[in-house]
């Protein structure tokens, strides 16, 4: 088939690749959005998948909507036969579905109807799921509603960060798309409407939502800083300056646990407080103590959680938190 491809960031680069190199699809354009600033120098560059495409030798769209005319006109004479996606990042208005004859194929990260929308792999890690997946379906004008075409499944590690699964995800999903691909053109693979049960939503992430509750159990501190790793980045209060904490670990044995070796000082940690050894770092919480394992400082680059700790000096009865 001849497709034109939808995507944007690096993790769309691997189901781009997997199209370029099959054998029965040609990738006449790619489309995604514009360049943008990134970067600590916030130098304008074009997208991963663009930089993939233009290496390819690919032609490359760029449109601020993809309701221009100018755009649909060029899609149009491109005349796909259908249109796969991987997180392009802007709403396709229905002169741009109506084009393809198969339409618009998107790869999502979950297993739909769970987690439709802009943050699937975070929420799935802050909602504590054991298995999650990418499915593959047709795009419709609703948010991520349409029938769907193939799924495959990840189960999600205990150390997880949103990273690592959606890495993973990427990767099986590329083959997922690529086999959708072939299915749409060879007849064999039909499009399963979604059940009407078993839907939940997952909007995007923001810096708000970001910031730990140190009254929550440890277990939901995990969650909440591998879910929102790497970004938007968990984070905390301390001294009035955010600490953004990268990288934490529930510490029950610290609490005086049965076989553990925790101390009375740190099982009497309230929530936020914070105790200092020579090598590790502790918090309170709402349950047990975790132990901050990396954390970086407004203005200041990553570094260990007890190396912060020494340079801080942190004196008795210190906490994070308001």
């Amino acid at each position: 088939m001849k497709l034109v491809f939808a995507g944007t960031p690096e993790v769309a680069v691997p189901a781009l690749d997997a199209l370029i190199t099959s054998e029965r699809h040609e990738v006449v354009a790619v489309v995604t959005r514009p360049d943008a600033p990134a970067g600590r120098g916030r130098r304008v560059v074009a997208s991963p998948v663009a930089q993939r495409a233009e290496e390819a030798g690919i032609e490359v769209l760029k449109p601020a909507k993809p309701s221009e005319r100018e755009f649909l006109d060029r899609l149009s004479t491109l005349a796909p036969d259908c249109c796969p996606v991987v997180a392009y990042g802007a709403l396709l208005p229905k002169a741009a579905l109506n084009i393809p004859v198969h339409g618009w194929v998107n790869l999502h990260f979950s297993l739909l109807p769970a987690w439709r929308g802009a943050a699937p792999v975070q929420h799935a890690l802050l909602a504590g799921d054991e298995v999650t997946g990418a499915s593959t379906f047709r795009i419709e004008e609703g948010l991520d509603t349409g029938p769907v075409f193939g799924v495959v499944t990840e189960e999600v590690r205990p150390t997880d960060t949103s990273g690592d699964l959606l890495t993973r995800l990427a990767l099986a999903g590329a083959g997922l798309l690529a086999a959708t691909m072939d299915g749409i053109e060879d007849g064999s693979l039909k499009a399963v409407p979604q059940p009407a049960e078993g839907a939940t939503l997952a909007p995007k992430l923001d810096v708000a939502d970001a910031e730990l509750d140190w009254t929550a159990p440890a277990l939901r501190v995990d969650r909440v800083v591998r879910g929102c790793a790497p970004a938007p980045g968990a984070w905390t209060l301390f001294r009035g300056e955010r600490l953004k904490v990268m990288s934490a670990v529930p510490k029950p044995e610290a609490a005086g646990a049965p076989g553990g070796s925790g101390t009375d000082a740190q099982a009497d940690l309230t929530p936020g407080e914070l105790s200092v050894t020579k090598n590790a770092v502790h918090v309170g919480t709402g349950s047990h103590p975790v132990e901050l394992l990396w954390v970086q400082p407004q203005g200041k680059r990553p570094m260990r959680g007890a190396d912060w700790a020494r340079g801080a000096r942190i004196t008795s009865g210190e906490r994070l938190g308001h």
